[in-house]
């Protein structure tokens, strides 16, 4: 069936859609850009197939061609992405709020923007000696829980840690490849990671993943001091923290 432009109608709209997502999604995961092979071997999709999408996403504005003709997300992106992480922050923020109650700490939404972690949304902890990550600050991700939540999910994780480094910014941040890419192996194992002052000294955090799906797409964290956070019970806290975050992952993925 065609519409009144004679364009098929259906199955195969959505279907160029649905690749066309593919391309976006390739480029995010190889950080950003990508060339012609790593997309065609990431989405499985013909040579002239992304050559027809990528033309179509240049036209708008959200793919750029770079001068070394590899493909890079556009700037158009940024729009979209704006408005949709301030959705996710006010969708969050009920959640939030939860395990502010189950821990008596902050807790901050955070997630992945190319290499750089970005906290988008936080509900503060009615303590008065309390942890603050202000929203739309940007860390890398070697040094937090968050971090690591979301490195722990990339199968280049190894990659991203070789452009950003692992700069020290405290005594106790992580400073070896190897070390980091081991702990993000025991992060998968036990579904958590933690920050044991790494990225400011006397603040210590506890992370889960939030999936769609089997993707994890964002990380959540409770933030505290260190003698606070060292008195809790680090399982239990992190089970209910990921029931939370699962609920969460429910709320905002696919077919909401």
């Amino acid at each position: 069936m065609s519409g009144p432009d004679g364009r098929a109608r259906g199955g195969a709209t959505v279907q160029s859609v649905d690749r066309a997502l593919d391309v976006l999604e390739a480029l995010a995961d190889r950080g950003g850009s990508a060339g012609l092979s790593e997309i065609a071997a990431r989405t499985g999709l013909p040579y002239g197939t992304i050559h027809r999408l990528l033309r179509a996403l240049l036209a708008r504005g959200y793919v750029r061609q770079e001068s070394d003709r590899r493909y890079a997300l556009g700037g158009a992106l940024v729009r979209l992405g704006g408005v949709a992480e301030r959705m996710v922050g006010v969708w969050a923020q009920p959640y939030l709020e939860k395990m502010v109650t189950l821990s008596g700490e902050t807790a901050n939404l955070a997630v992945l923007e190319g290499d750089f972690v970005v906290y988008v949304a936080q509900a503060a902890s009615p303590r008065r000696l309390r942890m603050f990550a202000e929203v739309g600050r940007r860390v890398l991700p070697h040094s937090t829980a968050v971090g690591k939540v979301l490195l722990a999910d990339r199968p280049d994780a190894a990659a991203v840690l070789a452009r950003t480094g692992l700069p020290r910014r405290t005594g106790r941040t992580v400073t070896s490849v190897d070390t980091l890419l081991a702990e993000l192996e025991l992060v998968r194992d036990r579904g958590y990671a933690v920050d044991l002052g790494e990225e400011e000294l006397g603040v210590h955090c506890l992370a889960v993943p939030v999936r769609d799906g089997n993707r994890v797409v964002a990380a959540m964290s409770i933030s505290g001091p260190a003698e606070r956070i060292e008195s809790l019970d680090r399982a239990a806290l992190a089970e209910g923290m990921r029931e939370i975050a699962r609920d969460f992952g429910t709320e905002v993925g696919p077919g909401r």
